[in-house]
């Protein structure tokens, strides 16, 4: 793993340039994915907002998902060990997201107000959040700098 980028720093700047949570992470750490910046652009495009805008698992933590899958996952659908200790590393990563942030939800993160029962599926609104500040910036910058911590651990 290249030491000399700031994964965090650059998922800042990714983030602030106008890609979302999930593009920004997974840009960030293309000197260690191998990843052509359109192709995984592209790959990461439908994850922000939360799934697709729905306000589910936040895109950052997918977004460091695709990168732990890409850098440490499993290939060989036969090989239970693997995929099990894949597994339970992305499990591990969540974990250690959901503490420090106290949720894994877009819609969570961002203080939003559930949708009401029966409405269907709406796209999140962050112009509606409860928060002055969107937490977004500093979710994408802390989950690449977990990651890095996480990488090391591994």
């Amino acid at each position: 793993m290249n030491r000399q980028i700031n994964h965090s720093k650059l998922a800042g700047e990714l983030f602030e340039q106008g890609y979302n949570c999930a593009q920004s992470v997974l840009l960030a750490f293309e000197d260690i994915t191998g990843l052509e910046r359109e192709m995984a652009a592209r790959m990461a495009s439908s994850f922000g907002g939360g799934l697709g805008g729905l306000g589910e698992a936040c895109g950052a933590l997918t977004g460091a998902l695709m990168v732990l899958g890409l850098v440490a996952g499993n290939t060989d659908p036969a090989d239970k060990p693997a995929k099990e200790l894949h597994r339970r590393r992305s499990f591990e990563y969540a974990v250690l997201f959901e503490a420090e942030h106290g949720s894994l939800r877009c819609r969570e993160l961002l203080a939003l107000p559930e949708a009401e029962a029966g409405s269907g599926l709406t796209q999140i609104d962050k112009t509606r959040s409860k928060l002055d500040e969107s937490p977004c910036p500093g979710l994408v910058m802390r989950a690449a700098q977990l990651l890095d911590e996480f990488l090391i651990a591994i």
